[in-house]
């Protein structure tokens, strides 16, 4: 790989960690990739979708000529592994907030879970969390609601492809979930809850696919400190 190559186009496939940014993964890529191929101060590099900073898994990054495919990547059809706890809710919809209105769950059995889940597959109209990247005049509505603000979000259409390989163990339930474009994985968490009567938050999510890329090819080396790209 050469400066050359970087600036006509790559695709790097990268596995997020807990706790960090998307913005902050790209940044440290972005440094490291001008330091060792000495790139041009403008050189071009985004990721195509966010992941929250609570999640992990795929992120893809595009740079150079290639940042021109990052529309076409974030329109693809994504699936995550979800874990999420039943009888207790979170304001964010997932651990960032402490716990709150914990309820009885002793009446839940599998057999409702799964009835629930199946009622969210194909299209459903979703509320997004008020801790998202979604812009309200302007301004993002995480920070908004981070600074005490009132902030109401509008519904959305979004489709669910499939929910599988569902592992209950009360209070927690896995899935695997396959969806559309902008659909908030915490949203539906809090929507099946609302759905058993119970609440319900989520306590974590991965990344596995964006259309034709998978977590299996992906890395997180690229972010070790001590990583250097292999150069000719």
């Amino acid at each position: 790989m050469t400066a050359e190559d970087l600036q006509s186009g790559h695709i790097f496939l990268l596995d997020k960690p807990l706790d960090w940014t998307s913005f902050q993964a790209v940044n440290k890529m972005k440094y490291k990739l001008k330091r060792e191929f000495n790139l041009p101060k403008k050189f071009k590099i985004g990721h195509a979708g966010t992941l929250d900073p609570r999640a992990t898994g795929l992120l893809i990054v595009c740079c150079g000529k290639f940042t021109k495919k990052i529309p076409e990547i974030q329109d693809a059809p994504k699936e995550y592994w979800t874990e999420i706890k039943i009888g207790v809710q979170t304001e964010s919809y997932d651990t960032e907030k402490p716990e709150i209105l914990h309820q009885d769950i002793s009446h839940i059995t599998e057999e409702q879970i799964r009835k629930a889940l199946e009622k969210f597959v194909g299209e459903i109209d979703q509320t997004p969390p008020v801790f998202s990247a979604i812009k309200i005049e302007g301004k993002r509505a995480y920070d908004l609601a981070r600074a005490g603000e009132e902030v109401e979000m509008k519904s959305r259409k979004t489709t669910i492809f499939y929910i599988n390989e569902i592992k209950v163990s009360l209070p927690l339930v896995n899935f695997t979930v396959g969806c559309s474009k902008g659909t908030y994985i915490r949203s539906l968490a809090h929507d099946i809850g609302q759905e058993l009567g119970v609440g319900a938050y989520l306590t974590q999510l991965r990344r596995t696919k964006i259309g034709e890329y998978k977590i299996e090819d992906a890395t997180s080396d690229f972010l070790q400190n001590d990583f250097r790209f292999n150069q000719p």
